[in-house]
């Protein structure tokens, strides 16, 4: 696939043959999140093909949440990108919400080489020993692999591909449509926007705002302690200037993680606008 960003090129050989920490994907929610809210909604199964699978990547392979219908194939593609607590249930949810509106959804595990971030119990903690130590490289060139596998697998239809991500995947988000050219639309539930550069983190969703090849749903609240709107406004000046499409919707006293439902901060309306808008959104962008 075709990379657009220099910075954000494959990892070099060496580095991929880091050990994978993450074989197997954690049952349940992250420890960190729990106890979780009795509002948390759990999707069924029935009609559709739900379960862990493995994705082939730099290196060996990686654990992923793959749902899909279980009749037909050439489903559109949704990448679901994982918030900081990994690819545990809430994540797995929203890839079988996705699989029951027809999608071939998948969930790579993106810090299976770093660690597992579902045994501790400590947010800062999860940040300074795995999350921080993420390379953005490799998770381009992991979700690269993610398209590979779906189309591999004769399911999915890489005309029809689309990418979601929550808090720490929202920043993802961003920055795999300006990446990968083949997506088609994007939605980005409260990604952190602008920020300093480092070794693993080179750009900021602001700085590829000129590179952005898909359009992107920016989904924020109006509360997020972590999200200035500051830098909202920033983002759109920037999309704006760059002659690109995107829309960021913000909820006026919402908190962060308001999709989430499993947590205090849900926001049962909000979410279910945000979903909605989501859908049409991909639909319109040709990405369902």
């Amino acid at each position: 696939m075709r990379q657009d960003i220099d910075s954000l090129a494959p990892l070099p050989v060496e580095e991929n043959r880091r050990s994978f920490l993450v074989t197997k994907l954690t049952a349940g929610f992250a420890l960190a999140v729990q106890p979780v809210s009795a509002q948390t909604i759990t999707t069924d199964s029935s009609g559709i093909v739900a379960g862990e699978v493995k994705i082939p990547v730099n290196g060996g392979e990686i654990p992923a949440y793959r749902a899909m219908p279980a009749k037909g194939s050439n489903f559109p593609i949704t990448l679901v990108v994982q918030e900081i607590f990994g690819v545990h249930e809430h994540i797995k949810d929203i890839c079988r919400r996705f699989a029951k509106l027809g999608h071939i959804a998948i969930a790579p595990e993106m810090y299976a080489r770093q660690g597992d971030v579902s045994k501790i119990e400590n947010i800062q903690e999860i940040v300074s020993k795995v999350v921080s130590k993420v390379p953005d490289a490799q998770v381009m060139s992991d979700l690269d692999a993610t398209v590979a596998y779906a189309v591999k697998s004769g399911h999915g239809n890489i005309n029809k591909l689309g990418i979601t991500g929550y808090c720490w995947g929202g920043r993802i988000v961003w920055l795999y449509t300006a990446h990968n050219q083949k997506v088609k639309a994007g939605a980005a539930w409260y990604g952190r926007l602008v920020g300093p550069a480092s070794a693993n983190n080179p750009k900021q969703p602001i700085d590829v705002a000129g590179m952005v090849g898909a359009p992107v749903l920016g989904l924020y609240g109006g509360d997020d302690q972590g999200i200035p709107l500051e830098s909202i406004e920033k983002m759109r000046a920037a999309l704006k200037d760059a002659g690109k499409y995107g829309e960021i919707i913000v909820y006026p006293k919402t908190q962060h993680g308001f999709f989430a439902d499993y947590r205090p901060s849900y926001h049962k309306d909000n979410a279910a606008d945000a979903w909605k808008r989501l859908q049409a959104w991909f639909k319109k962008y040709g990405a369902a």
